[in-house]
């Protein structure tokens, strides 16, 4: 599976980050390995406004529970395209 640029991937709801609702069971499941939210390519930090950090889901347009980012994956996880470009690709 071909990773998707976050630039290709434009959010269809309309409210900020902070309003986005939270993903649960059955989209999240429990991983055991690498293939977990933190490492896919769709997984961002968002600041909130008492700046306590939001993890967020572009793809599924979701807020994802502290901790539950650490051991769960959706079936629709990517690898992060740092693995296949190398870190900064941008600056070669």
């Amino acid at each position: 599976m071909v990773p998707v640029p976050l630039s290709r991937v434009t959010p269809s709801r309309q409210e900020p980050v902070e309003e986005w609702p939270w993903l649960e069971r059955p989209l999240l499941r429990a991983s055991r390995s690498h293939e977990v939210c933190l490492t896919c390519h769709f997984f961002r930090h968002h600041p909130a406004p008492q700046c306590i950090p939001l993890l967020a889901c572009h793809l599924h347009q979701g807020l994802i529970a502290h901790g539950e980012h650490l051991n769960h994956r959706c079936s629709s996880w990517t690898a992060n395209r740092q693995h296949h470009c190398g870190w900064a690709p941008e600056a070669s």
